[in-house]
This record gives C-alpha cells, sequence and structure tokens, in this order.
C-alpha cells in the first residue's frame, strides 16, 4: 500500500510539472486605440499555437500574453500581431495592412525606430 501511495503521488508531481514546464508570461507594448483594435490584437496573439491567453489593455497598450515556450515564441505572438495591422516593438505592421484598419484604429505610426532616435539635427 506504502508503495502504491508513493507511486500516485509521483506520478502527480510529474502531472503538475509538465502543465507548468513551458507557460511562460511576456508583456509588451502594442500599438492601438479602441475596443475594435483590443479585439483584434487578442484575437491575433490568441491565433498562435501554444498561446492559452491574451489580455491588451488599450490605456497602458499593454499586452500580456501567456503561452507555451515549447510551441511559440513571444515573436511569433508579436509577428502575428504586425500582421493584423498593429506595431510591436519587435514587428512593425506592413502599411497595406495598417491602411485597411477603420479610422479609428489607425493610431499614430510618428514616433522614430529606437535606431532613430537620438540622431536628429546631426545632419544623418
Amino acid at each position: 500500500m506504502k508503495t502504491r501511495i508513493t507511486g500516485i503521488f509521483i506520478f502527480l508531481l510529474a502531472a503538475t510539472t509538465a502543465v507548468f514546464a513551458g507557460e511562460k508570461t511576456e508583456k509588451f507594448e502594442v500599438k492601438g486605440n479602441c475596443g475594435m483594435c483590443e479585439k483584434t490584437i487578442e484575437k491575433a496573439a490568441s491565433s498562435v499555437d501554444g498561446v492559452s491567453t491574451a489580455d491588451w489593455n488599450k490605456e497602458t497598450k499593454q499586452m500580456e500574453v501567456v503561452f507555451n515556450d515549447e510551441k511559440t515564441s513571444v515573436d511569433k505572438v508579436q509577428k502575428a500581431i504586425a500582421g493584423a495591422g498593429y506595431d510591436t516593438k519587435m514587428h512593425k505592421a506592413k502599411d497595406e495592412v495598417y491602411n485597411k484598419l477603420p479610422g479609428c484604429c489607425q493610431y499614430d505610426r510618428t514616433e522614430a525606430p529606437k535606431e532613430m532616435q537620438g540622431h536628429e539635427g546631426h545632419g544623418h
């Protein structure tokens, strides 16, 4: 009986470890404006295999995504979001996709890319 209980305990411990083994939570900025943006951004992120939760906050512009890092990555999630028309730090949406967004969803894209900041006014 003692061996059986120990065996069950080890099995449950292994099963619990397997569930959490590849789960990861990441937060990052996604450009957007409104509730329609929120639905589109979250749908794009959720469409990536391995994503279990996608929550975008329109006030803070922050996306929180929970995913299995054995199936996907932050890069793939951000690429899917950019494919839907929304810029992230890692991927910029193609102009033709962005231009198809409804007017209320077209956010300000005038922010200079990171590598260009600090070079204005230096003749570059």
